[in-house]
Parts: structure tokens; C-alpha cells; sequence
């Protein structure tokens, strides 16, 4: 397939050939075969050179996609103030995974500062030293921010992970004429990867549900990793009091396995074009799959935790204020008040970010926000 994107820069092209060899070599050295994970993982993460680990601009209007903090401030504030009541139950400590730009930890920070209710922690797990130091800048005024590697063994407060488990890497798994094959990558004569399936771990299909009578030739993924992660998630807080929210896209296992989805959710981002080749330009691009919201709360059921809620990212927006903070600014003050409103719109309309996201909220010894039960659709998981 040949795609029609932007030409990368002559660098960015030399450090995509230089993790092509790293990949390549790895695929040499494990008998000609790689699971589609383990790609996925060194594309995204190889040190220096995966996309998340390299130097390449991610996001904004110069990246691949924009996120919900980069199109409004009042996803952050909205996010502030319903932590500001979480505070009340649990630890005023905020743990975000993933924090991109910092954008999001910088607006939640300055609404909290202005309700002077600033937390005693602010702490950001990122594992992309790159994205680290431009988070530093950005928040170099909140000496409540620390940087983590990894989970901490306990955790009381309120966790926020904003298009995180998408980025988490995904087995590829299809129905053959006779069982089911796990699609991982290989080199073809010429040297450029290619898929090749060979026979399947039977625990890879427990997430599917009526995998039996899916068709021949359906192709889909399964999370295992994004599974763990949610089990440790559990670890972390089971101890104390807290809640995780988690905004992404994605949809219930019902709705994910269906029949009409026969090749996947797979997606690549690359300079604001999406397609669905993963070997284009192996570290310039983001890959990322849906995620199966029902998975990921049988593992945080699994790891102790209680679901909170699970809806679509308008209706827990709108559950949670940004209606009444936007109207801090007056409609009548138009010239201020209209790119407010639109970037709003963005992030509740349905034919935009409303519905594709949703936010699944977990955690343990919380009592969840009345309010924001008006929409819920746990009952859809």
C-alpha cells in the first residue's frame, strides 16, 4: 500500500532506519518471528528512538493528533474542581500517567491554585525522558510536581490518565479455518516487515466473548498488557482511598468484538493523517488500538477496586461542571467567549470527541459524585 503523507525530515528518517535495523535484529535473533506487542512496544518505546522516547513532536498543531487538554484549558478545570471534592474523602495528592505536553497537569494545577486548594503532591509517571523535560518547563512554577518511573506501591488520591491505555501495546490475533492464530511480525525477502501468523495462546482469547463463533478471517486485538496495568492500578490503591479516571476511545466488549469489525481497530497517527499501516516509518508515527472498557474493569475488579462509573466523555463532563465553568466567561463577551464555546464543543459533541471518548472511573473507598451517575452506562460493560 503506498500512502500519500508528509516526507519526514532527513533526521527523523536516519533515527527511523536506525530503529528498523534494532527491530529487525530483534526479529533475527528470536527465530524470524515477533509477536505484534513487542513490535508495537519497540515502536513506541525503544529507548531514543520509539515515538514516545525519540525527540519528535507528538502533539499540537506541529505533531500527529491533538489531545482534550490541548484544545481547552476547561478540561483541566473541570478536572480540578472534581478533585477538589475527591479531596475531601481521600489524600489531596494527584498522580497523572502519561502527561504528554504537561498541558493538562499545568491547567489543573493553575485552577487549583486559584481555588487555593493546591495538592500537597502532584506526581507525573512518564517513561519518555523527552516528554519529561519539556513537562518540567512547563510546570517549573508547581514545586508540588515529582516525576516517577513507575507505580508506587500505594497510592491515596485521585490518578488521571488521559489517552494512556491506547498507547499500550496490543496482541493481534485472527480466525484461521480451524483455530485461532496470533499475528505477529516478520521480515519478508526483501527485508521489510510483514505479519505472519502462527498458532495461538489459548489465555489470549479469554477477553473476547463468542470468539467461537467469529468469523474465519476476524482480525482483532487483545489487551493484555493495558489487563495488567489495570491490576496493578488495583495494587496501588487498594490500601487506601482514591479513584482513577480514564479517558480514551473505545467501547464495551459487546460492542468491540462485533462482527462488523472484522479487521480491527489498529490506528496510526502520523502529521494529523490517520491510516492503518504500523510498519510506515517505525518510529514516527503513533500506533495505537481501541480500548475494550469492559476488560480493563473485570482487571481492576480483579484487582480489588470498585467501578465507579463508566460513560461517555461528554456526559462526564457535563456531570462534572465545564458547562458552568465556560459561563465564567459572559456570552456577551463574545470576542472571549466563542472560541471558548467551540473548543467545548469539540470536547462534548457527539461528531466530535463526545461520544468516540469514554471514562471509565474505578478506585476504592470513594463515594462517587451523585451527580455524576445521571448518564452512567456500567450496565453496558
Amino acid at each position: 500500500m503506498q500512502l500519500q503523507l508528509p516526507e519526514p525530515s532527513a533526521d527523523a528518517l536516519a533515527a527511523s532506519r536506525s530503529l528498523q535495523h534494532l527491530i529487525a535484529d530483534e526479529i533475527r535473533r528470536s527465530d524470524g518471528w515477533i509477536s505484534f506487542a513487542r513490535y508495537m512496544e519497540l515502536v513506541l518505546y525503544a529507548p531514543g528512538l520509539g515515538y514516545y522516547s525519540g525527540g519528535a513532536t507528538k502533539l499540537g498543531k506541529e505533531g500527529d493528533f491533538t489531545t482534550a487538554p490541548e484544545i481547552s484549558p476547561l478540561f483541566g478545570a473541570t478536572l480540578a474542581h472534581l478533585a477538589t471534592e475527591l479531596f475531601d474523602q481521600t489524600d489531596a495528592a494527584i498522580m497523572e500517567f502519561g502527561a504528554g505536553t504537561g498541558k493538562l497537569a499545568l491547567d489543573i494545577l493553575t485552577e487549583l491554585r486559584t481555588a487555593d486548594r493546591l495538592p500537597t503532591h502532584y506526581f507525573v509517571v512518564e517513561i519518555s525522558t523527552q516528554l519529561r523535560a519539556r513537562q518540567q518547563e512547563t510546570l517549573r512554577d508547581f514545586p508540588q510536581v515529582r516525576w516517577l518511573d513507575s507505580l508506587p506501591a500505594a497510592f491515596s488520591g485521585v490518578v488521571i490518565g488521559n489517552e494512556v491505555l491506547d498507547a499500550m501495546p496490543v496482541q493481534l490475533v485472527i480466525r484461521g479455518e480451524d483455530s485461532w492464530l496470533e499475528r505477529g511480525v516478520t521480515q519478508d525477502a526483501s527485508g521489510a516487515f510483514a505479519y505472519a501468523d502462527r498458532p495461538c495462546d489459548d489465555t489470549l482469547m479469554a477477553q473476547i466473548p463468542d470468539a467461537e463463533v467469529l468469523p474465519v478471517g476476524y482480525l482483532t486485538e487483545v489487551h493484555p498488557i493495558s489487563v495488567g496495568f489495570m491490576q496493578s492500578l488495583g495494587a496501588m490503591l487498594q490500601g487506601g482511598k482514591g479513584v482513577a479516571l480514564l479517558f480514551d476511545y473505545g467501547f464495551p466488549a459487546h460492542e468491540y468484538y462485533l462482527h462488523e469489525r472484522g479487521q480491527g481497530t489498529l490506528m496510526c497517527h502520523y502529521r494529523h493523517h490517520a491510516h492503518p499501516d504500523p510498519f510506515y516509518l517505525p518510529g514516527l508515527q503513533d500506533v495505537t488500538a481501541h480500548v475494550d472498557f469492559t476488560a480493563m474493569a473485570k482487571a481492576a475488579i480483579e484487582g480489588g477496586l470498585d467501578v465507579f462509573g463508566y460513560t461517555s466523555q461528554a456526559a462526564f463532563l457535563l456531570g462534572a461542571g465545564i458547562g458552568d465553568l465556560l459561563l465564567r466567561t459572559s456570552p456577551e463577551q463574545s470576542r472571549a467567549y466563542l472560541p471558548q464555546s467551540n473548543a467545548v464543543q469539540k470536547l462534548i459533541s457527539p461528531a466530535e470527541m463526545g461520544e468516540l471518548f469514554k471514562v471509565l472511573a474505578v478506585g476504592k473507598n470513594i463515594n462517587w459524585p451523585e451527580r455524576l451517575y445521571a448518564h452512567d452506562r456500567t450496565h453496558r460493560l
